[in-house]
Formats: C-alpha cells, structure tokens, sequence
C-alpha cells in the first residue's frame, strides 16, 4: 500500500508539475489531485524539492528500464549494429520530447541546488554517459575507442539542441525521422575521425569524469598539465630570440614545479601566469589555461 501510495504521488505531481509548472505548482494542489491530505503527501515527500527529485529518479528509472528492454528486443530480431543504433536514438528523443520537463528543463529551476537531487542527477548522468559510450562501441567497435569521448560529447551536443528545437516547435520533424538524421550526422563524423586518424580532444575517461563531477580535483590536475605541455610546445614555435624562449620555458618549468605541491602557491602561480602573458603569440593559450586553473587557485587560497 505504501508503494501503491507513493506511486500515485509520484504520477499526479508529474502531472500538476507539467501544467502548472515547478513555481506555481504547490503540494496543496498535488495533494487535492492525488485526494489526499497535504500532511500525507509530506510524509512520503518532506518538501516539494524531495517531490521533484523522487519523480525525476522514476522518470529515469523508466528510461534505463525501456532501454534495456529495448536492447534485448532490437538484439533478439537480428538487426544490424547501425540499425540498432538508429533505434537507440530515436527511442531516447522520443522518450526525452515526452517527458522534457523532467529530463532537460530543470537545468533552470532552483532544484539544482539541493543536494539531494544533485546526488541523483550525477547518478543519471554516470548511467546516460555509460550508455552512450555501450552503444558507439557496439555500433563501431574498437576503432571508435580512442574517439568515444568525443563522439559521445559531439552525439549529446546535437541530441540536446535538436530537442530543444522540437519542444519549441520550431522544427515538426517525427522523432523516427530526425533519429535518422543524427544517425548519418555521426556516422560520416566517426568514420572521418577513425579515416583520419584524428588526435582526440577528449579522452573517454576525462569525459566521463567531467560529467560526472565537473569539480574532479584528479581529472582537472592531468588536464591541467597536458594543457601547460601544450603552452611548452607553442613556447618553442615563437618567432622570439633564444633568450626569451630560455626565460618562457623557465616560467613553464616553475609553474609546473608549483603545480606539484600538496598545496600551490595561488600568489606565485598568477605570477607566472602574468609574465607568459607577456608575450602576445601566447595569450589566448594562457587566457584558456588561466581558466583552467580558475577553480584550482580558489582552493588553494583557502
């Protein structure tokens, strides 16, 4: 009974929620529809942000739980790998237009914010992005490897602005054939990635953790340094004297050095920083590492 009472909270807030809208919706009005009291909504739900956060994980639940359904069905037909791929994609637009509320228009609401839906909203994100590489490799197979995280990065980015579109109606494409669409936009990019030979931009593992937590101390460190070996190496194309070069890869070897302690000096790291961006040929790339070291200097003055 407990369950069944929790299940029809659940659904009518979905409801209330998709009408009214986050702000205007109130748990008196969940409670009217759901013919209960409000005190008894507030026993399974303490707040309506604990509401929202228990309808976003049964949406998702849903969603993993249709996938896997899906996957066993589309592999138990026979179909080619590229086929179920398709399959893949336009079940994942058609579940995410149904219930975008849920799944991408929260990004604005104060929701965010509150702990226990951040905890579940990293949860999904680890199982999507888990996902989404499963199904590249099992569409293209090892060759893709070294790619998977920038073609997940490239599928998502294109997955997002095209529901975007058809939530505003600004486009009237049916799923199945959009699905399509974005089925050939990848393959043409992972055969010309995999044809080209392409040096990667994300690494399937940086990507994952990124997403995951964007905060990773351990991922923003290896980054941080592949950048900083990147600005040696731009160091040495300058058209500068030899002179300046030797003092630039000077600074280049201290930052790192600092970069090294248990607890960098946030002063001397913005003297380094300052004297590379000395040096015009430089700036954009020590304007993006700066950036980088953003939310490092931050901890490291505290």
């Amino acid at each position: 009974m407990e369950e069944f009472k929790r299940q029809q909270i659940v659904y009518t807030a979905m409801r209330i929620f998709k009408e009214k809208g986050y702000f205007a919706a109130s748990m008196q009005d969940i409670a009217e529809a759901c013919g209960m009291a409000k005190g008894s909504i507030y026993k399974v739900f303490p707040s309506k942000e604990d509401l929202f956060t228990g309808i976003f994980v049964e949406v998702h639940r849903t969603f993993f739980e249709e996938a896997r359904a899906l996957d066993r069905t589309l592999r138990l037909e026979g179909h080619p790998p590229k086929e179920i791929l398709r399959r893949k994609i336009v079940f994942q637009l058609q579940f995410m237009l149904e219930n975008y509320f849920f799944t991408s228009e929260f990004k604005d609401l104060p929701i965010t914010s509150n702990d226990n839906f951040l905890h579940e909203w990293r949860k999904k994100r680890a199982d999507l992005l888990a996902m989404h590489h499963e199904c590249f490799h099992e569409a293209y197979g090892e060759p893709i490897v070294p790619y998977l995280g920038d073609t997940v990065a490239i599928f998502r980015g294109m997955l997002k602005e095209y529901l975007a579109h058809a939530v505003q109606a600004v486009i009237a494409v049916p799923m199945a054939d959009l699905g399509g669409f974005l089925t050939d936009r990848i393959d043409a990019i992972v055969g010309d990635l995999i044809s080209s030979r392409a040096e990667p931009v994300l690494k399937a593992s940086s990507a994952y953790f990124n997403d995951i937590n964007p905060l990773d101390s351990s991922t923003r460190q290896i980054n941080i340094e592949a950048f900083l070996k990147f600005v040696a190496v731009k160091i040495e194309e300058l058209p500068q004297p030899a002179r300046i070069r030797e003092d630039l890869r000077e600074v280049i070897d201290l930052l790192q050095r600092e970069l090294e302690q248990p607890k960098p000096s946030g002063t001397l790291l913005r003297v380094y920083i300052t004297f590379l961006d000395t040096v015009s040929d430089l700036k954009p790339y020590v304007h993006q590492f700066s950036l980088m070291l953003n939310h490092a200097l931050t901890q490291y003055d505290k």
